[in-house]
């Protein structure tokens, strides 16, 4: 009976074992479905999370800040914070879905905000709109969520045609991010950047020319800064050129390739190349095989500096390299050696149909040789009597004393003679001396006697003026009209006439009477 009574029992339990899950499970399962569903399909559809390190939060707030590539609204800033060290402001940001490619190892960020750069003038919708965020999508294949912010907005964006090429100057002067390029005084780049090297002796500038003019850079172009007027006064006249209006105010710099003849192929991206100072460096011909040599000068060089041209009567040959003092402790005498380099070509120097096995150096000492010996020295001279800037000039002085090179000296020097303004010192002084020479105290007491001499003279003159004077007065009234002296005067005249008319009539007739002076005159007393 009991045994009949627990089977019931036992089939219920099996059979409510079989009905499966309960409906009371159903709805948190499909809550949590429906949960992740929702979670997947959010972050499917916010996009990655970065982060962006600036040096200031200036302009910027979380939420609001938005990220923008080509105007286009990618992101948004969601936090921002202090990093650990205090140095930093550490953002996070939320990208637009579909963004990851954006994300890579050289995609750049910055705050665009109004800025006056060279000759840009930038952001200036931010006044009303605010910051934001720009963005330029790099070309990296190396994905990245970590971003250091620019400080300065990149010049070139968007993929713009062109090529980036590399300056090296040691002067940076006017230039500055935005500074224009200039071919044949259009414009056609501008600077995009510039860094100084870790040696700190020169400047990197990251300059972009536009295509299609970035064809004309070749390997043979020359670079120079075309800032400011360059003013030129030669036997010409005076010469004003600038590359435009706006080089003037904000600087610029210029480039051509030199017309050789040769069609040169376009430089590659990033060539480096010189930056002058300006076009007549650029286009200067390279020294070739210049020689070095020492001046030593007993006299002042002020106004002389290394670059300063060494000219052969009035052709530049070379330039200083060097100007440095020196203090002979034996002779406690004070001289300035100066160092020069010289260009043999630009000399006129030609060596044709040499023999074989000639060696070219014994040929350039006979020449040396041969100037010296003919009264060749070097002198310093004014180069510009605005500045006093001076140079080094080479000529003929017939009266020079002898000398000779001794080229086992190095460097090799070579003989000198004073300067224009040390020969006239010299010329003064000499005079000065003569001056002193002079017996100037016995001519002191000559020239007093002859004063006093000249004075006894002028007193003498004064009386004789004086008396002149009295007589002349005299015979103005000796002569005055209708005077008793005139009357008598003129009586005396008319006797005086006739007492000739009478002379001249008794002459004539002498003349035809002679005999009268022995016989008396005819008819008459005898």
């Amino acid at each position: 009976m009991p045994d009949q009574l627990q089977s019931p029992i036992r089939s219920a339990r099996v059979a409510e074992k079989r009905r499966g899950v309960s409906l009371v499970w159903i709805i948190p399962i499909v809550a949590a479905a429906v949960g992740v569903w929702v979670a997947v399909t959010r972050i499917m559809s916010e996009g990655p999370v970065i982060t962006l390190q600036f040096d200031s939060a200036e302009g910027l707030e979380a939420g609001k800040t938005k990220i923008h590539y080509k105007g286009v609204d990618v992101g948004t800033l969601n936090t921002i914070r202090l990093s650990d060290d205090h140095k930093y402001v550490i953002a996070s940001a939320q990208m637009a879905p579909k963004t990851e490619d954006f994300l890579v190892e050289d995609t750049h960020f910055w705050v665009v905000r109004p800025r006056i750069s060279g000759a840009n003038v930038t952001g200036l919708g931010t006044l009303i709109s605010g910051s934001f965020i720009g963005m330029e999508i790099g070309h990296s294949s190396e994905s990245k969520r970590d971003f250091v912010a620019l400080e300065t907005p990149p010049v070139v964006t968007g993929g713009a045609p062109g090529r980036f090429f590399q300056l090296k100057t040691t002067n940076l002067g006017s230039l500055d991010i935005g500074t224009p390029m200039f071919f044949r005084h259009l414009q056609v780049g501008e600077v995009a950047g510039y860094t100084l090297d870790a040696d700190g002796q020169a400047f990197t500038l990251k300059v972009f020319v536009k295509a299609p003019y970035d064809q004309y850079v070749t390997s043979n172009t020359r670079f120079w800064q075309a800032s400011g007027i360059d003013l030129q006064l030669s036997a010409s006249g005076l010469k004003v050129q600038t590359q435009s209006v706006l080089s003037i105010l904000v600087g610029g710099i210029a480039f051509e390739t030199p017309a050789n003849g040769a069609v040169l192929p376009a430089a590659d991206q990033d060539t480096v190349f010189t930056l002058f100072d300006d076009r007549d460096l650029a286009f200067a011909p390279a020294a070739h095989n210049p020689q070095t040599y020492q001046l030593i000068f007993n006299e002042s060089v002020a106004g002389l500096s290394p670059g300063a041209p060494v000219e052969f009567r009035g052709i530049q040959i070379g330039q200083v390299t060097d100007v440095h003092a020196q203090f002979d402790v034996q002779t406690f005498k004070y001289s300035v050696p100066v160092t020069i380099q010289l260009d043999p070509q630009r000399l006129g120097v030609r060596v044709e149909d040499l023999k074989p096995g000639t060696n070219l150096t014994s040929v350039r000492h006979l020449l040396i040789d041969s100037l010296v010996a003919h009264g060749v020295r070097a002198q310093l001279k004014t180069g510009n009597l605005l500045t006093g800037a001076a140079l080094v000039s080479f000529d003929f002085f017939p009266n020079a004393p002898p000398a000779k090179v001794d080229w086992l000296q190095n460097p090799v020097q070579l003989p000198t003679t004073p300067g224009q303004l040390e020969a006239t010192e010299a010329r003064l002084e000499g005079i000065v001396d003569k001056i002193n020479k002079l017996p100037l105290g016995e001519i002191s007491d000559n020239l007093n006697k002859v004063l006093t001499s000249l004075d006894l003279t002028l007193v003498s003159a004064r009386g004789t003026l004086a008396s002149t004077q009295t007589t002349m007065d005299n015979a103005n009234n000796f002569v005055e009209p209708n005077s008793i002296q005139e009357q008598q005067l003129d009586n005396t005249l008319r006797e005086v006439s006739r007492a000739a008319r009478s002379v001249r009539v008794l002459a004539d007739y002498l003349e035809q009477h002679p005999e009268s002076l022995l016989r008396g005159k005819s008819g008459g007393p005898k």
